[in-house]
């Protein structure tokens, strides 16, 4: 009885097996063509990029400040993912412009459409390998880089005995905005202000709580207190020695309170602020989308759209090598005959433009001028669309 059932079990096997792309010994001599230009570019675009953007500055720090070499040399490896990243999409375009390039000029190009290979095709393995290289650029980007970045600033400001407290040690400022009543946009809710923070108190703070002008008294309240700390078990901040000022809409003060100790509703994010010291490329995007739900309780629209179009940013490098990769591959395999020489001063060409039209395109969506979501991609969709043209016409050529 079991027997029909293994045949049938084969059948279906075989069913799925023929509905996958099958590597073929010409997958496999591309994929090997691709592999050694890929890494020669992955340690030159690194080394040009780490010593631009670390080694000389930490020489510099080397002969000047009395840092150790060995130090230096573990921060210089630890900055070596971030600028690992950014050589990816680069590599992917010099090595499949390289090896396409080769195989127009030794006319293996001509043999595998003479045999009735498509381009597309033979521009397959290329796409792949940079599907490939976009997921590993998005593991070091978000699992890797950020950690060892963060090591790296920390491990050197130590050395130069400049190791600041894990949280921002005063002048902390907070305005709470709420959409306005009338639809004008956003109102000023709450301004809050602490000189001094210790990493749990927060000393010399001035609140204006505005959220009561709309009621019938249309009052204003403003709070001054010595001290004041955030009890995680009621979910509500502590204010200590201080006195709590009505203000009515003329001017006057309606009402005076001294008190020691006085719990006010008010948000937690004068906290949240204070204890975020990490820079941009020290968070993952999960980190990073967490810091912006905090300052869009701020209302620096300036700091949001920058924040935000960072986690476009974030999202859209790793997928400009699958963008580079087709590119260089649609360009390769256009009738030329150009050397490795051409090839590589091409690719620092539409390098050049990609990250020059990135530039433009970050600086409008920080303005505002577009959203973030474009700000990010719309270079990417400009390159795809630029490969998917090229590449239709090498196809009809």
């Amino acid at each position: 009885m079991t027997f029909p059932q293994s045949i049938a079990s084969l059948t279906f096997t075989q069913r799925l097996a023929s509905w996958l792309p099958r590597i073929t010994i010409m997958d496999r001599y591309i994929a090997k063509e691709l592999t050694l230009p890929f890494l020669f570019g992955v340690g030159a675009f690194s080394s040009i990029a780490v010593s631009i953007g670390a080694l000389f500055e930490l020489i510099r720090k080397v002969a000047d400040a009395g840092l150790s070499a060995t130090l230096a040399f573990e921060i210089f490896l630890l900055s070596l993912p971030t600028f690992t990243v950014l050589a990816f999409p680069m590599s992917t375009l010099l090595a499949t412009m390289m090896t396409y390039s080769r195989f127009s000029s030794d006319s293996e190009l001509i043999a595998m459409r003479g045999c009735g290979v498509s381009i597309n095709r033979i521009v397959a393995p290329a796409v792949i390998l940079s599907l490939l290289v976009t997921g590993l650029s998005f593991s070091v980007n978000e699992i890797i880089a950020p950690a060892s970045t963060e090591r790296a600033a920390l491990l050197l400001a130590r050395a130069l005995d400049d190791e600041k407290p894990p949280f921002r040690e005063g002048n902390i400022v907070f305005q709470q905005q709420e959409p306005a009543a009338d639809g004008s946009g956003d109102e000023l809710v709450r301004f809050f202000y602490a000189r001094n923070f210790d990493g749990t108190t927060m000393r010399d703070i001035t609140v204006v709580d505005f959220s009561q002008e709309d009621s019938e008294d249309g009052l204003k309240q403003i709070v001054s207190a010595d001290a004041a700390t955030w009890d995680f078990t009621r979910n509500l901040w502590e204010f200590t020695n201080g006195t709590i000022y009505a203000v009515s809409p003329t001017g006057s003060f309606r009402q005076i309170i001294r008190f020691d100790k006085q719990d006010l509703q008010l948000p937690r994010t004068p906290l949240d602020l204070a204890n975020r010291t990490k820079k941009q490329e020290e968070m993952n995007i999960a980190e990073t989308k967490e810091y912006l739900t905090i300052l869009q309780q701020t209302g620096d629209e300036k700091a949001v759209r920058k924040l935000a179009v960072a986690i476009q940013r974030k999202y859209a490098i790793p997928f400009a090598c699958v963008v580079f990769g087709l590119v260089g591959a649609a360009v390769g395999v256009r009738p030329q005959r150009t050397g490795k020489a051409t090839s590589f001063g091409i690719s620092v060409v539409i390098i050049f433009g990609y990250y020059l039209l990135s530039f433009i395109t970050s600086a409008m969506g920080e303005s505002g001028v577009i959203t973030p979501f474009l700000a990010g991609w719309v270079p990417l969709f400009i390159g795809l669309g630029a490969g998917l043209l090229l590449l239709a016409q090498a196809s009809r050529q």
